[in-house]
């Protein structure tokens, strides 16, 4: 028999998870459906595992950049040590905490891998065979998330490639470690690879965080570099091969080679919908779910489907792959699903309770380096491109007492870009130790598009590292006198 439900929400990681708790909530039924490990990539081989691979070393070096605290200092970050508090947090991949958490919200599980067979209905294969069939009264909810991009690049599959998975989850430091890409997973992969014992090469034809201020590329490559990371900017791979023996050898484009024991590679994303059978509601597989602003899934002629019915939260959508974002369209279409389903106003308009407004300029993310970088909204090219009139006001953090006082030496730079038409702030960046803790308050002037006037008036405590506040705005007073 088939099983009805109000909502069905494919994919149990944070996002899904998300969206059925916030319907659950709001009186619907709800089945969550999961092929893998219910909780999804950030749990078990992403946000949790790559931080906990990083926080160590972020310590250990803390701590020598204080006099009176290095001294204390005698040792290397244990890597056994690191590994297994690692595995702590992904439970040794084991997802019974969250199955049970899922229980509890009063959700329905259902393992196995979804097919669409139809408008509102599904089949679950689950991994012995057996199928059930489901059948949505009101939405279906797709949060399959994103798969790793491996590029075509000769021997490549074969020298079977770690891919973030991999990165996150392995058991041993390999002694060597190539690493393709200029991304977020890259240089924190790096990072966290170089301090636990590998001698790692990376190689990235566009450099470092290039969607990022240049400034924040460029003052973790320098980190990266006293770390013993072998940069090779501006060259790719042309070849890669792994031997009898185990070794992976690539070949680069200006004809060097990299040896290695293990090579990542972290090109890019790639959407996680080639086997949902979207061709039969008339979408096409293998690409990105394209949204409107309540996460309603457009069709081709960019209208929602008939009879508005199917949502896509989180990376499936391309909107922001980051599971911050995605928590945040899962409240916002959690919500918005219940209110259709019951008849009741909808709030859409920007920055409603329905819509997920902040994915277009108010997006805050953290690249865990050390230093960290933190950024949110616009960057100055960004801005510049967007033709606003902007003003550009960076600020040297280490200048700050708070900072002086944090960290013996401490380098870093802060930016703000100031709309000067209407006297809000709609970027920030900090690149800095610690820095992360500076960008929820950047993210409050954005989201809110507090005028510069009031924020004047917000107090930064001395000696903290948020006086930069201060020195930010005064840099943009003498800007503009």
């Amino acid at each position: 028999m088939t099983q009805e439900y109000d909502l069905i929400v494919i994919g149990a990681g944070a996002v899904g998870e998300n969206v059925a708790d916030r319907a659950a909530r709001g009186g619907l039924s709800v089945a969550l459906v999961e092929a893998e490990l219910v909780g999804g990539e950030c749990s078990y081989w992403a946000c949790m595992p790559s931080k906990a691979l990083l926080r160590a070393g972020e310590v250990v070096r803390a701590a020598r950049a204080v006099g009176g605290a290095k001294e204390a200092v005698t040792g290397e970050v244990d890597a056994a040590a690191v590994l297994a508090r690692r595995n702590s947090f992904t439970s040794d991949w084991n997802d019974s905490g969250q199955v049970d958490w899922v229980k509890g919200a009063g959700i329905d599980l259902v393992r196995g891998h979804a097919v669409f067979t139809g408008v509102k209905t599904l089949t679950v294969t689950a991994g012995d065979g057996s199928t059930t069939e489901l059948r949505a009264r009101h939405a279906v909810t797709v949060s399959t998330g994103s798969v790793a991009l491996l590029p075509d690049i000769p021997g490549l599959a074969e020298a079977a490639p770690w891919t973030s998975r991999e990165a996150t989850s392995a058991q041993t430091i390999p002694p060597r470690l190539a690493i393709v890409g200029g991304g977020v997973v890259t240089v924190e992969m790096a990072t966290a690879y170089a301090t636990l014992g590998s001698t790692v090469t990376l190689v990235a034809r566009s450099g470092l965080l290039a969607n990022q201020e240049p400034f924040a590329g460029e003052l973790v490559a320098d980190a990266l570099k006293e770390l013993g990371v072998d940069l090779r900017l501006g060259d790719s791979p042309e070849r890669i091969e792994r031997d009898e023996d185990g070794v992976v050898r690539t070949t680069l484009s200006d004809g060097s080679t990299i040896e290695s024991e293990e090579i990542l590679i972290a090109t890019g994303r790639l959407p996680r919908t080639g086997d949902l059978g979207l061709e039969t509601i008339g979408l096409t597989p293998d690409e990105w779910l394209d949204v409107d602003d309540t996460m309603l899934v457009l069709g081709a002629d960019g209208s929602p489907l008939e009879g508005e019915w199917l949502y896509a939260t989180g990376d499936v959508n391309h909107r922001a792959l980051l599971t911050h974002q995605g928590k945040y369209q899962a409240r916002a279409a959690g919500d918005v699903i219940v209110a259709r389903a019951k008849g009741e106003t909808v709030d859409d308009a920007p920055w409603g309770r329905h819509v997920a407004t902040a994915d277009h300029r108010a997006v805050p993310q953290v690249t865990f380096t050390d230093p960290a970088v933190a950024s949110i909204g616009l960057t100055a090219k960004a801005a510049e491109e967007a033709g606003l009139a902007t003003t550009v006001v960076d600020y040297e953090i280490g200048s700050v007492a708070g900072a002086a006082v944090h960290t013996d030496g401490y380098k870093g730079t802060a930016r703000i870009v100031v709309d000067d038409d209407r006297q809000v702030i709609v970027g920030a960046t900090f690149v800095g130790p610690d820095v992360q803790e500076l960008l929820h308050s950047a993210t409050v002037a954005v989201v809110g598009e507090v005028p510069l006037k009031r924020l004047w008036h917000a107090v930064p405590s001395y000696p903290t590292i948020s006086e930069v506040w201060l020195r930010l705005l005064e840099g943009y007073g003498r800007k503009s006198a």
